[in-house]
């Protein structure tokens, strides 16, 4: 059976074998989840005449149901080969790639939109992709009338960009025909696999297996580029140890066996640094001494304790876990070599504290090397300093839950009270205990709710009671309350202000918005003049897209005298690099504040991930914008 397209076919492949709710395959499809349900009715429409169907079952999410095994069973023995025409603008800037990067003569467009189907213009528009993509590795495509287009660059730069562009295929679907049958000659794949599991176990070299399987695809590239008369010209790796050379040596004698042509010195040295970069150091701190290593790990320390007061520099495990990366790390940026980070986005949502310390560490080090460090790699190092930091800090700042305890018995049960509130529920906060008298009197509760030992009139906040020797029911009615999220709601009422809340219906540059919001902050005290700058040194160096058009701009470090997060909502968009923001939120935080300020970014998680940005952007005024972020709290805790 084909499917229409890619998406319905690895939707197929992610229910065939496991019951997944809607939301989780929204959030693997990267879709919402109403294109979920779309796409789950035209796979039955599909699967009509086979025997099958995927049912919604409440609770446990869509699951596959056979009422005809027999024709279901025809259905699994079929085994057709992928389409080889693209159907979408990212499959069609795929094959675009491979083939300018596997193609030994000028391409032309017209050629390529007869075979798949398309106008010429659709395929301009998407040229413009193919040509940032091959730009980050300084490569370029060059016309020439009557001949088609080009591609232009160093060797190691084609390979790195198809090795890069092949391995993230993979992930999505290993049998893509750009692999099998476009990119790599055919049988390469699977029979460098034991050969380079053995390499490695011979020699004593430890990889990921994400590594592992990155460095078969460079290997596979290479006897492509190798069997068409393109090797390395000249290369020499420098300090490798033997190790890497001897793996290198066997490895480079099957891929001349495979290319069928003999490998020169310069693609063996060439491999010696692949093996290298990608290399798990098992060496003790004390033994390594290169001075850059040890250089970045001392400047990145230094920096995160004196920018934003986290003291990390006796901790003796972080130091040697980023010498240890760090060393590997600094081989891969020296030759230019990507490796992938398939955590990046996870990294940067869940560790946005250790993200912004790393980061701002790295850039500011940057501006003194030769060497260009990216995110990927930024996100490696940001998971050593975030286990650093929840080592030595609470950093996973939440509110507890302020009670209101009023007993008219005697001071030891009182006492005895508080004890097993604290034991049930640690994270309660008793902060005064008045008698039924005083209760009677008052007009506000400032705590979050009453826990009382008699019945008692609520007033504006919930009561629950509570006997010296509580029932598990009363036990359970507590924890009811207690464990109600109050984290990012107080942070709507601590951090956001209808006098930091605009709304933006004209076109406006990115630069001009910071300069506007930034000089409304300078003007009322809340920052000072060095704000400015350092927002926009800060998105020049990674862009603060957090995704589906939510921008969250800052400063490198703590600069601001006052916690504020100005909102701006800009229905029409406002361009962020290469992605379009709707609602931005500048987020400037003080040092006094900061640790309570990071369950903000959990607020803007949500928003994500409940994917309200589109509710949030229409908002009239700073009324109903609380009003959208409220329910989408209450949403998401229900």
């Amino acid at each position: 059976m084909r499917f229409p397209n890619q998406r319905l076919a690895q939707l197929f492949c992610l229910l065939e074998n496991e019951t997944l709710p809607q939301d989780e395959l929204a959030r693997r499809l990267a879709v919402s989840t109403r294109t979920v349900r779309a796409d789950i009715t035209a796979l039955n429409t599909l699967l009509a005449c086979h025997g099958a169907q995927f049912i919604l079952s409440r609770g446990t999410g869509y699951q596959l149901r056979v009422t005809d095994p027999g024709r279901f069973g025809e259905l699994q023995s079929q085994h057709q080969a992928p389409l080889r025409i693209p159907r979408t603008s990212a499959d069609r800037v795929n094959y675009l790639l491979v083939r300018f990067l596997t193609s030994a003569f000028s391409l032309k467009l017209e050629d390529l939109a007869d075979e798949w189907f398309i106008s010429r213009a659709t395929l301009q528009g998407d040229m413009v992709e193919v040509r940032d993509v091959l730009a980050r590795y300084n490569l370029s495509i060059e016309a020439r009338p009557r001949h088609g287009m080009k591609l232009f660059g160093d060797e190691t730069a084609v390979r790195a960009c198809l090795t890069d562009l092949l391995w993230q295929i993979s992930q999505q679907d290993s049998s893509s025909p750009l692999i099998q049958e476009e990119a790599l000659n055919s049988g390469v794949l699977a029979a460098l696999e034991p050969t380079l599991q053995n390499c490695l176990e011979q020699f004593a070299i430890r990889m990921t297996d994400e590594s592992v399987d990155f460095l078969r695809f460079y290997c596979a590239v290479a006897v492509r580029r190798i069997s068409e008369g393109y090797p390395i010209a000249s290369f020499h790796a420098d300090n490798v140890d033997e190790p890497v050379r001897q793996a290198a040596s066997t490895m480079s004698h099957l891929l001349g066996q495979l290319s069928g042509k003999a490998l020169s010195d310069a693609e063996e040295n060439w491999l010696q640094v692949h093996f290298a970069a990608r290399r798990i150091q098992d060496a003790d701190p004390c033994a390594i001494s290169a001075d850059d290593d040890e250089a970045l790990v001392s400047y990145i320390l230094r920096y995160i304790n004196s920018h934003y007061n986290y003291d990390l520099t006796r901790d003796q495990q972080l130091h040697a876990d980023l010498l240890t990366h760090i060393k590997t790390m600094i081989t891969r940026v020296r030759y230019q070599i990507h490796i992938p980070n398939p955590l990046l986005q996870n990294i940067k949502q869940h560790y946005p504290l250790a993200w912004d310390m790393t980061l701002a560490a790295v850039a500011s080090w940057g501006k003194h090397t030769p060497y260009t460090i990216s995110e990927n790699e930024v996100g490696f190092l940001v998971l050593h300093i975030g286990v650093g930091l929840e080592r030595h800090y609470n950093i996973g700042w939440q509110r507890n839950p302020q009670v209101l305890l009023v007993c008219d018995t005697g001071n030891s049960t009182v006492r005895m009270i508080q004890a097993q509130l604290v034991r049930k529920y640690p994270q309660i906060e008793v902060t005064r205990i008045i008698s039924l008298r005083d209760y009677e009197q008052l007009d506000t509760i400032a705590e979050d709710f009453v826990i009382s030992t008699a019945r008692l009139v609520e007033k504006d906040k919930p009561v629950a009671t509570m006997s010296p020797f509580p029932s598990d029911y009363q036990v359970e009615q507590i924890g009811k309350l207690v464990l109600v999220d109050r984290t990012r709601p107080w942070m709507l009422e601590r951090f956001f202000d209808a006098r930091y809340f605009r709304i933006i219906d004209k076109p406006v540059s990115q630069q001009a918005l910071f300069t506007s919001l930034c000089q409304q902050l300078e003007r009322e005290g809340i920052v000072g003049p060095d704000f400015l700058p350092s927002v926009a040194e800060r998105e020049a160096i990674v862009s603060t897209m957090l995704g589906d058009g939510i921008a969250l701009p800052h400063s490198l470090g703590l600069l601001a005298h006052k916690t504020v997060v100005y909102t701006v909502l800009a229905p029409q968009g406002i361009a962020w690099g290469d992605e379009t923001a709707k609602v931005i939120f500048l987020l400037a935080i003080s040092k006094e504040e900061y640790e309570e300020a990071m369950a903000i970014y959990d607020l803007f998680v949500t928003f994500l991930r409940e994917q309200r940005m589109p509710l949030l952007k229409d908002c009239q005024n700073f009324d109903e914008f609380k009003a959208v972020a409220v329910s989408c709290l209450s949403t998401e805790q229900s």
